[in-house]
């Protein structure tokens, strides 16, 4: 019993302690639960706070690892935030790799020396501007050299600054613009501060005033205004600057070294100051005087017209009437000292019967007054009791006032009767002509006609009875044509003469065989005439000698073609006596008499010449049909001329010439066939040889133009009349010097073509007991 006692105390105590070791326990765990709720509530504050704040970091730990928050991977376009910093880089979002590489150097510098960095970054895709600051992290938030990094989102502040910095640089501009515009503009400028000194000028200023820089006008205030009725440019500024008001004057000032006419405004500008500018007027002022001349001269010549003119102002008061308008409506010399109204002039021309009769005359005039306010120019036609008749035209001007001009026409309303006389005397005449005569006006239409004009195309009188129209007149005569689209050739003949005044033909074939000939002539009026005459028998008149013309063409053609194969025929047997002639002379037959060998010797003279005339006219036919063939080289002209010269010594000394070769190298070369010039030069030279008579004179003359090369042949023998010279170039035969056959020929001809085949030219002057002289011009 006592056992059980002592175990109940000891089970007693025991459950005792313990109870209390639970109270202490709970109370232990209430208090750290307390405490883990606060931190709890602690933490998620802060993370609160983190996550609004406008600061956001990251900790970059030293094996590269990164912790922070998610909106960092949501400003840099990721779902989260990756692992390590160099993930940061994702290809279409994150860092750019330049970036990316800048802030790894600025993490490793940092954790190597502790400094710490800042750095401006721009996520891809994206318009963000985001700031960086890195630096050591405490020891109690990470140990071992973890970096800090604190990202900053300043887009809006980027943003303002950026538009901020626009709106200065464009401000700038349009500062330095205004202030280009200023020193650039062709009037003076210039601007006072509140003291009303001068501030700044520009150019023109500165010209203005003959000073040299705009520093030293602004340094001695130099005024381009003088002063005027006591006050000066400044007091004058002062004025507008007090009153806050424009002032703009008229004054003279010198402007350079002349006296000039300026508009001068001074314009406040708050309590900046003044600003000013002048504009020289001196132009305007004297267009002023002289519009005042004008009008006056305007006036005057006015006055000469034979039609009244007359001018009212915008109060309906008559400014001016020249003397015809005074004479037309007997105004008294009272209305010039007095001018009266529109309505009171209306009144005095009724007192003078100067108005037509009207019924009710005050409607009328006020009918009348309604002129002024007129659109557009009125004209009306008056009877006077007189029987004068008069041409009224009113024109309203854009100042309210009118104009009104007043015209007799009683004289042209007799010449009008006189006309319409003239006119039936005019379509008499028209009836009476040969030619078809038809009067188109500007629009096209027909206006007068002849009586054979309709007979020629084959068309009713009553069908012109309508005035028709061009068109319509082609349309019905178009079937009459043999080729109906000459139509529109008729047309436009009509349209020229109307429309164009030129004046144009052509001609057309009717259907029946007949052809016409039309010409279109514009007339004074405005009008066009066209006239039509019947050319068939002239046409075929025509064709014949047409025909005629290709025949003589075509035996001309047969001519040529006969005289080349007639030189070739010939050739072949001149050949053969030639060559038998020279035997003989040589002996192969046998000793020849003296009478034989002269014979032989005639023979072989005669064949050569034969054969050179044949070369000629076989020469010229090709040239002439432009088959001639050419061997071109570089000739020097001296040492070419010389020779040809120096073959026809023989010649010249026979007729006991003289001979004068002027030329030397400076005569240069031509690019020519040596022969074929050769030859043309050689046949003048021989035809002034053949030309002069004994102890005559020839020059040959060598020169240079620009143009090329210059040759002259110029003997001082009988010369030629202009008809002999003719038919010398035609290749006739002209009597020499001593009264027998020249050697002309085909010289002339043959040489001309020939020096036209070089591309030259060949002048021939002759004068009748003169002489002549031959110039070539080669290229």
């Amino acid at each position: 019993m006592e056992l059980t006692s002592t175990a109940l105390a000891l089970l007693g105590l025991m459950l005792a302690a313990w109870t209390a070791g639970a109270v202490w326990l709970v109370m232990s765990s209430l208090r750290r639960s307390r405490s883990a709720r606060a931190a709890r509530s602690t933490a998620r504050r802060l993370s609160r706070m983190i996550d609004d704040s406008p600061a956001i970091p990251l900790l970059v730990k030293p094996d590269g690892k990164i912790e922070g928050p998610d909106r960092i991977a949501a400003w840099l376009g990721f779902e989260s935030l990756p692992g390590f910093l160099s993930e940061l880089d994702g290809g279409d979002a994150g860092l750019t790799e330049g970036d990316l590489e800048q802030l790894q150097d600025a993490v490793r510098r940092t954790q190597k020396t502790a400094a710490p960095f800042r750095m401006m970054i721009t996520p891809r895709g994206s318009e963000k501007s985001l700031a960086l600051r890195g630096q050591l992290a405490n020891a109690s938030i990470a140990s071992g050299g973890a970096v800090l990094v604190w990202w900053f989102d300043f887009s809006e502040s980027q943003g303002e600054l950026s538009r901020l910095r626009s709106e200065t640089a464009r401000a700038r501009n349009d500062f330095a613009a205004l202030v280009g515009l200023i020193e650039a503009a062709p009037m003076p400028m210039w601007f006072r501060g509140p003291d009303m000194d001068l501030r700044l000028v520009n150019s023109a200023y500165v010209d203005a005033v003959g000073a040299e820089t705009a520093a030293k006008v602004v340094e001695q205030q130099v005024e381009l205004v003088e002063a005027a009725d006591g006050l000066n440019a400044a007091e004058i500024a002062r004025q507008a600057l007090v009153k806050d008001l424009p002032i703009e004057r008229i004054v003279q000032a010198t402007v350079g070294s002349q006296r000039r006419t300026l508009r001068v405004s001074d314009l406040p500008l708050g309590a900046e100051g003044v600003g000013g500018y002048a504009i020289d007027i001196e132009e305007l002022e004297e267009q002023t005087r002289a519009f005042r001349a004008f009008r006056a001269a305007q006036r005057s010549m006015l006055d000469q017209l034979s039609v009244g003119v007359a001018q009212f102002d915008e109060d309906r008061r008559l400014t001016f009437a020249n003397q015809p308008f005074q004479r037309i409506f007997s105004l008294p010399n009272s209305a010039q000292v007095d001018p009266p109204r529109f309505e009171r002039f209306l009144d005095i021309a009724r007192d003078a019967s100067r108005l037509p009769e009207v019924r009710d005359f005050p409607e009328w005039r006020a009918e009348m007054a309604g002129w002024f306010q007129a659109s557009a120019p009125v004209e009306e036609s008056w009877t006077l009791p007189d029987s004068t008749h008069l041409r009224i035209v009113a024109q309203p001007m854009p100042d309210g006032g009118l104009v009104m001009v007043a015209e007799d026409r009683s004289e042209q309303l007799a010449l009008s009767a006189t006309r319409d006389t003239l006119l039936r005397t005019r379509t008499a005449t028209f009836d009476s002509l040969f030619e078809s005569l038809g009067v188109f006006a500007p629009d096209g239409r027909m206006q007068l006609w002849n009586r054979s004009f309709p007979a020629i195309w084959g068309l009713p009188e009553e069908y012109f009875d309508e005035h028709p129209h061009v068109d319509q007149l082609l349309d019905r005569i178009a079937n009459r044509l043999a080729r109906p689209a000459q139509r529109k050739a008729i047309g436009e003949v009509v349209r020229a003469a109307t429309l164009d005044r030129k004046e144009r033909g052509g001609r057309v074939v009717l259907s029946d065989g007949r052809t016409l000939e039309f010409a279109g002539v514009p007339l004074p009026d405005g009008n066009g005439l066209l006239t039509v005459m019947d050319v068939t028998d002239s046409t075929k008149a025509e064709e014949a000698l047409r025909e005629r013309a290709t025949a003589l063409e075509e035996a001309d053609a047969v001519k040529t073609r006969f005289l080349a194969n007639m030189s070739y025929e010939f050739r072949t047997p001149l050949t053969s006596i030639g060559g038998f002639a020279e035997l003989l002379q040589s002996g192969i037959a046998g000793e020849l008499t003296e009478q034989g060998s002269e014979y032989v010797a005639a023979i072989i003279a005669s064949v050569e010449r034969l054969s050179t005339q044949i070369e000629s006219v076989l020469d010229l036919t090709q040239s002439e049909a432009g088959l001639l063939p050419m061997a071109r080289e570089n000739v020097e002209l001296l040492s070419f001329t010389t020779h040809i010269v120096r073959t026809r010594e023989e010649a010249i000394e026979a007729k006991g010439l003289t001979l004068d070769l002027r030329g030397d190298k400076n005569a240069g070369h031509v690019n020519a066939d040596q022969r074929q010039l050769g030859r043309a030069i050689g046949n003048l030279l021989d035809n002034a040889i053949d030309a002069t008579p004994g102890g005559g004179r020839i020059l040959v003359a060598l020169g240079r133009r620009k143009s090329g090369a210059r040759i002259v042949i110029s003997d001082n023998g009988e010369g030629m009349k202009p008809s002999e010279l003719a038919r010398a170039l035609d290749g006739y035969r002209l009597q020499g010097s001593d009264g027998k056959d020249g050697k002309r020929g085909l010289g002339l001809p043959l040489a001309r073509q020939l020096i036209e085949a070089h591309g030259g030219r060949l002048e021939i002057q002759s004068e009748k007991g003169t002489g002549t002289t031959a110039t070539v011009l080669l290229p």
